[in-house]
């Protein structure tokens, strides 16, 4: 993982910390719920978009077909 998408999972850690906490202390806030299961979504799909993002090496073009093998055509026809 790189810096940014480590310090997005610790922040959404420490917001499920923060929820509990919450939750405990004042009573459950299903509107705190959802905003934390947004934030665990879109931290799952930065750490995915980043692992598929790998810079892909050179592209090389296939080798060529061979040609006709005589003037009149490949032999063996």
């Amino acid at each position: 993982m790189s810096g940014p998408t480590k310090t997005m999972a610790v922040l959404t850690c420490a917001a499920l910390v923060l929820t509990t906490a919450y939750t405990v202390a004042l009573g459950s806030s299903g509107w705190l719920w959802f905003g934390l299961m947004v934030l665990v979504v879109v931290t799952i799909g930065v750490a995915a978009a980043e692992n598929g993002t790998a810079p892909a090496g050179p592209r090389r073009r296939p080798p060529e077909r061979p040609g006709p093998m005589g003037p009149t055509g490949p032999t063996g026809l």
